[in-house]
């Protein structure tokens, strides 16, 4: 049976092309208590994608990672480790007292990244 959504296909892909995965555990309760934001967070299947993600992976023989629900992947600067507590959502790039500029996506992913090899190499 074909695929027919993105939170069946994304699974996938990313299964068959990575040998680790690192994801975020999000507070969607808490994100679901913002009226304003209740129903397009609600539409978008974080755990059916998260469950998907973790069964294709045993299945393509590649690994996910979920780093601790407040890990402050977005909010720890890469370079020199503080955490920057001021940042809010509209902040889409900042800049650390050690003057390194960070697009917030991008900096997240690297952190995500370390964090989970740092686990991986602990272990």
């Amino acid at each position: 049976m074909p695929a027919t959504s993105d939170v069946e296909r994304a699974p996938g892909s990313h299964t068959r092309s990575k040998r680790a995965i690192a994801v975020e555990t999000l507070n969607v309760t808490g994100m679901v208590a913002n009226r304003r934001l209740a129903r397009a967070i609600s539409d978008l299947g974080f755990g059916e994608f998260f469950r998907q993600l973790e069964y294709k992976s045993r299945w393509y023989g590649s690994s996910v990672w979920a780093a601790d629900r407040w890990f402050p992947s977005s909010r720890l600067c890469g370079g020199c480790g503080t955490i920057n507590r001021d940042l809010t959502l509209a902040d889409r790039v900042w800049t650390c007292g050690c003057s390194l500029e960070h697009d917030r996506d991008a900096n997240a992913a690297r952190n995500l990244l370390a964090a989970m090899n740092l686990e991986q190499n602990a272990a």
